[in-house]
């Protein structure tokens, strides 16, 4: 036998061997998977129920994974656990709400034919806003929530988009307002970024009285959670702690917030200014206040609404759900006559294309959204972080994954979602009949339930609905 063969048959004997061992590893781990598996099913089904594994899943149904989890969260720190992104609850919302389908007695809008979806925020203001779509980004503040990456990349994206940003509550980031072809500044509660110097660069600005996730609670970072670029933005003195007031500095005086509102249409020569505010109880109340200052735009939250990190119990169970808010602050602006003359911007718990068409039939002149903007832009950034970290941390500030983030990628997602759900809105359009976002209303609408027909007054679908136009 020549030494070819010899090597041809100890190859041969190797491979045999090596199938053999292949196919006995799947059958000793198939064996071991169902002695184990048999041995669990054995013990469930056996096991006296308080002794038994079970007892966690019906423990589980009962109380909730999320009430375990926190309920851990709490017992192992002792302090109020802050978290992000906003509270898991149901509330009341546009699910219930259908949009009206126009066929022969109301023909549907060619596809041809080009849908307006421009609005304007501030139409009696001097420079009045304009923007390509009805739809925001809301505030998220560069270094107490997000990374500078992450902000500039959303400036990028609503520049690709013809839209504004927002810079938060945060430290002003020059970077952000170079890449934002429009941005809307937040005077906030603080006592950072209001130079004039700053002002002046703003295309709007929002005073921040409160917002849907944690109405008007203060806040006191503590010094070791600010990095030192952060620190210097904020104007902190070393050990300071940057600290977010629960009101306005000024604002229990009568008048502070007529003379402020006053104040900035000066300095800036006249943008928007407006106010940004939780959905409450005192709605009206809190709108006929800004509203006799002059402001030029209304921006609520709803309890749905999302942050870096508020207590649980101001998220599940403090203010009102957008659809209530909507409902209502339309309304007042309607009775004050002031619907045409001063914007109305909601968010909270807005993430697709229908739910903001119904926000809009609703008095919504522009819609804002926050976490669902995060998770846009994030798109494929988050498989840096995951599985092992959450996937906020490519974009938080104290993220560990924030440098793994790439800001031209983000920004080019940011404006794909943006683009993808305004031509989404303009295809809702066009089969309402109609030919613009701002021709939406409420006649557009219809309920499922007699619950959304009566909070939102509109018609019931399985009624018939007489036809008035």
């Amino acid at each position: 036998m020549s030494d070819n063969d010899n090597v041809y048959k100890k190859m041969l004997l190797v491979t045999a061997a090596g199938i053999t061992g292949y196919f006995g590893l799947i059958w000793a781990g198939r064996k071991a998977i169902e002695i184990a598996t048999n041995s669990f099913i054995h013990r469930i089904m056996v096991d006296k129920y308080d002794e038994n594994l079970w007892e966690f899943a019906s423990a589980t149904r009962k109380v909730g994974i999320q009430n375990i989890v926190e309920t851990n969260l709490r017992s192992q720190e002792g302090k109020v656990i802050h978290r992000p992104l906003g509270s898991p609850k149901r509330f009341p919302n546009f699910d219930s709400i259908m949009l009206n389908y126009a066929q022969l007695h109301r023909l549907p809008t060619d596809e041809g034919q080009k849908i307006d979806t421009e609005v304007i925020i501030g139409p009696m203001a001097k420079k009045p806003l304009k923007i390509s779509m009805p739809i925001l980004i809301s505030g998220m503040a560069y270094g107490l929530a997000l990374s500078a990456k992450a902000k500039i990349a959303l400036a990028k994206g609503t520049t690709m988009a013809g839209i504004a940003a927002n810079t938060g509550e945060g430290a002003y980031l020059a970077a952000e307002r170079r890449a934002a072809e429009k941005l809307i500044l937040q005077y906030n509660r603080g006592k950072w970024s209001k130079s004039e110097k700053i002002l002046k660069q703003a295309d709007a600005i929002e005073i921040h009285l409160g917002q849907g996730a944690g109405g008007g609670t203060g806040q006191a970072i503590p010094d070791k959670e600010i990095g030192y670029k952060i620190k210097r933005a904020l104007g902190l003195k070393w050990g300071e702690r940057a600290i977010l007031h629960a009101t306005l500095p000024g604002i229990k005086n009568k008048d502070h917030l007529s003379k402020l509102v006053a104040y900035l249409k000066d300095v800036t020569e006249g943008v928007p200014v407006g106010v940004k505010f939780a959905g409450s109880k005192y709605i009206e109340k809190d709108m006929e206040i800004a509203l006799d200052a002059q402001v030029d735009f209304l921006a609520f939250d709803g309890a749905q609404a999302g942050t870096k990190g508020t207590a649980s119990i101001l998220q599940d169970d403090f203010g009102l759900p957008t659809l209530f808010a909507l409902k209502r602050a339309n309304h007042y602006l309607v009775e004050t006559n002031c619907k045409d003359k001063v914007s109305l911007i909601v968010g909270g718990g807005i993430y697709n294309p229908g739910q903001m068409l119904k926000a809009l039939a609703l008095g919504a002149d522009a819609v804002y959204i926050g976490s669902i903007a995060l998770f846009a832009m994030s798109h494929t950034e988050v498989l840096e972080a995951l599985p092992w970290e959450p996937p906020t941390s490519v974009v938080f500030y104290t993220g560990h994954m924030n440098k793994k983030f790439h800001v031209n990628n983000g920004a080019k997602n940011l404006h794909k979602f943006l683009k993808s759900c305004n031509e989404e809105l303009m295809e809702g359009v066009r089969a309402l009949g109609k030919k613009s976002i701002k021709e939406v209303n409420k006649e557009d609408l219809f309920a499922l339930d007699s619950y959304a027909a009566e909070v939102v007054g509109i018609p019931l679908g399985y009624n018939a609905i007489p036809y008035n136009n």
